[in-house]
């Protein structure tokens, strides 16, 4: 059995199993997941997708419809290809088209733990014991309890079971989750619905570094979880600022992880601190930190942070080959 994640167009994802003879086109359909196709047979090029991770037999196919130039780049036929192994892959097609839906998930705090008087960890249990299915940097809408509105959060938990975790900033007097979530309690009810988002950790073979704004750290925490349950052996630099020395959170739950090789740069922003530089995290943006020939890059933060980073890496010529960010804004409305 293999598990794929499939990530459409418009930012959902959905995991289904195949089994050791089923493509993924078969074991999409055998799930309800309409993955466009005309022919089944690998020659009109309809259901052409990316393989993000993972292996998989190619099957057979024609020229007309998958190049060797696009095999050679990952892409394949979701009628043909057939996984060896966990993969993640991009269907080019919206989620309505391939008639899916974001799963919804009725839940039970858990925990609530200020980790600092403006950021809090909130953990949550599924009602009905079902799993939550995600990859470590994407999100979830959280619906705010009689409002009808809806807020989105990074994951800070590994997959895989019926528990989710979020780190949260609490706005100021404005912010409709904050306000919910200063009164409330262990036992309380939440509709979370995801997973979300295209913001999440590839396979990680060269020198990564990681650009965490606040609370933004919250992705990366899951994504570490991961690396270090998989013995993950490259460098990675993680570079985290906050506004004041207590916002800087979970940083020796960071440091304890004992099977992946983190070197780790945190900064204030808004005050003078005898426990971290004050400034901006593009301190560091420069060839005597970073001195690698070439980078793998991941930016989660403010707008304002993550446009600064690009300019750094432009102004230093650090060179990179990928480049993934997700901003949030304070509503916690995130984009990627």
């Amino acid at each position: 059995m293999a598990k794929v994640a499939l990530n459409f167009e418009d930012g959902i994802t959905r995991f289904i199993e195949t089994s050791g003879y089923e493509t993924i086109a078969e074991a999409a359909y055998r799930e309800g997941i309409n993955i466009p196709l005309d022919c089944a047979d690998g020659a009109c090029g309809t259901c052409k997708c990316l393989s993000r991770s993972g292996s998989f037999d190619a099957g057979d196919y024609i020229e007309e419809a998958l190049s060797d130039e696009e095999a050679a780049q990952g892409y394949g036929l979701a009628c043909q290809m057939r996984p060896e192994s966990d993969m993640v892959v991009d269907i080019l097609a919206s989620s309505l088209a391939c008639k899916v839906e974001a799963t919804n998930y009725q839940t039970e705090i858990t925990e609530l733990t200020f980790l600092s008087s403006e950021v809090v960890k909130l953990r949550v249990k599924t009602n009905d014991g079902a799993t939550i299915a995600f990859l470590p940097g994407q999100y979830a809408n959280i619906l705010v309890p009689g409002s009808g509105l809806t807020r989105s959060y990074s994951f800070s938990s590994v997959s895989g079971s019926d528990e989710m975790e979020f780190i949260i900033r609490l706005i100021p007097e404005v912010g409709l989750m904050s306000n919910f979530l200063r009164q409330a309690k262990v036992g309380d009810q939440l509709e979370i619905t995801g997973p979300l988002g295209s913001f999440y950790n590839r396979e990680i073979t060269k020198p990564t570094l990681f650009f965490a704004g606040g609370t933004g750290i919250a992705p990366f925490i899951a994504m570490m979880e991961q690396l270090n349950a998989e013995k993950c052996a490259q460098n990675i630099q993680l570079f985290y600022g906050a506004t004041t020395t207590e916002n800087v959170v979970e940083l020796e739950r960071i440091k304890g992880y004992a099977n992946i090789n983190v070197e780790t740069f945190a900064c204030v922003s808004n005050e003078e601190s005898t426990t971290f530089p004050t400034g901006f995290v593009t301190q560091w943006i420069n060839t005597d930190t970073l001195t690698a020939p070439s980078y793998d890059i991941y930016i989660c933060g403010p707008n304002a942070m993550v446009d600064a980073v690009k300019n750094a890496l432009e102004a230093n010529q650090i060179k990179f080959d990928n480049f993934y960010t997700e901003k949030f804004v304070p509503t916690g409305t995130t984009t990627a």
